[in-house]
C-alpha cells in the first residue's frame, strides 16, 4: 500500500532514480536572509562595506582575498551564522516540504554545518570522491541539504553518481584500494552527473551514493552550505542524537509518549 499523493510519488521516484532533487527554494526570503548575512559577515571580516550587489561580491571574492586567508574567513562566517537566531529556521524553510516528503515530518537536523568557499583553481579545499556510508559513522537514513549562495554549474558544482551506476561500482571498489580515490574518480567519471544549481534553488541528495567535488575550473567562486537531516526515529550509526543531530520537529503525540508514566500498581505487561 502506498498512500502518498501524486506529487509525493513523483518526487520520491525521482529521488530514488537520480539520488537527488533540485528545486526552487520554498522560502526565497529565508535564503536571501542567509546570503545577506554571509555577505555582511564577509565584509565585516574584510573591514569593508557590504556591497549592494551581493552575488557579484561573492562570485569575485578571489579579487579581495587569497587561498591562505580562506580558513579564517570560513570560521568567522560559520561562527556568525551559528550565533544568528534565525539561521537554522531559515535554512530549514528553504526545503521544509521537500524534507517532509522524502524524510519525514519528525526530523533531526545536524547541529553544525558544512560551509564551502571554493575559489577558482584552488586544489586545497576540494572534497574527493566518497560515499559517507562507506564507514560506520554515517547512517544511510540521512540526506544532505546543499544550498548554493551563487550560481553553481560544471566544476563549480558538485558531482553525484546516480544510484544505478553507484550500485555497479560498489562491487568494484576493492579493486582501487591501492590506487586511491583519484584512480577511482577517473574510472567513475563518465557516469557522474554535475547538476546545475542556480542561486535560489536547493539540492537534496543521499550521501549513500558517491559524490564530491573537483578543482573549480570556472572563473568565479563557489559558496555553499550543507546540512544533514534525518528522520528522528531512524538509526543514527555513529552520529548520535544530541551530539551530532538535534530534534527540530517533534509532534504532539511523540511528546505525550515520551512523557507518559504508568500509574502506581500497573505496568505495560
Amino acid at each position: 500500500m502506498n498512500l502518498l499523493n501524486g506529487t509525493e510519488k513523483l518526487l520520491t521516484q525521482s529521488f530514488l532514480d537520480n539520488g537527488y532533487i533540485i528545486q526552487p527554494a520554498e522560502d526565497l526570503d529565508a535564503l536571501n536572509r542567509i546570503r545577506q548575512k554571509v555577505a555582511e559577515l564577509t565584509a565585516e571580516h574584510l573591514k569593508i562595506q557590504t556591497p549592494e550587489d551581493i552575488g557579484t561580491f561573492l562570485d569575485n571574492i578571489a579579487e579581495r582575498i587569497n587561498v591562505a586567508q580562506l580558513n579564517d574567513l570560513k570560521l568567522y562566517i560559520i561562527n556568525g551564522l551559528m550565533r544568528t537566531d534565525s539561521f537554522r529556521e531559515d535554512y530549514f524553510a528553504t526545503a521544509r516540504s521537500l524534507l517532509e516528503t522524502l524524510v519525514g515530518n519528525e526530523l533531526a537536523m545536524q547541529r553544525n554545518m558544512g560551509f564551502s568557499i571554493l575559489m577558482p583553481e584552488d586544489d586545497s579545499s576540494i572534497i574527493h570522491l566518497h560515499s559517507d556510508t562507506w564507514g560506520s559513522e554515517c547512517s544511510p537514513f540521512e540526506v544532505v541539504l546543499w544550498v548554493p549562495l551563487v550560481d553553481c554549474y560544471r566544476t563549480k558544482s558538485v558531482f553525484i553518481c546516480p544510484p544505478d551506476k553507484d550500485r555497479q561500482w560498489k562491487d568494484k571498489i576493492s579493486d582501487f584500494a591501492e590506487q586511491g580515490t583519484d584512480a577511482l574518480f577517473n574510472a567513475v567519471e563518465p557516469d557522474l552527473v554535475w547538476p546545475d544549481i542556480p542561486y535560489g534553488h536547493v539540492l537534496l541528495f543521499t550521501p549513500t551514493v558517491m559524490h564530491g567535488g573537483r578543482v573549480n575550473r570556472e572563473l568565479t567562486t563557489r559558496w555553499s552550505i550543507n546540512i544533514r537531516f534525518k528522520g528522528l526515529f531512524t538509526p543514527y550509526a555513529g552520529k548520535r542524537l544530541g551530539e551530532y543531530f538535534d530534534p527540530i520537529t517533534i509532534r504532539g503525540i511523540t511528546r505525550v509518549g515520551m512523557q507518559f508514566e504508568y500509574p502506581g500498581g500497573f505496568s505495560e505487561n
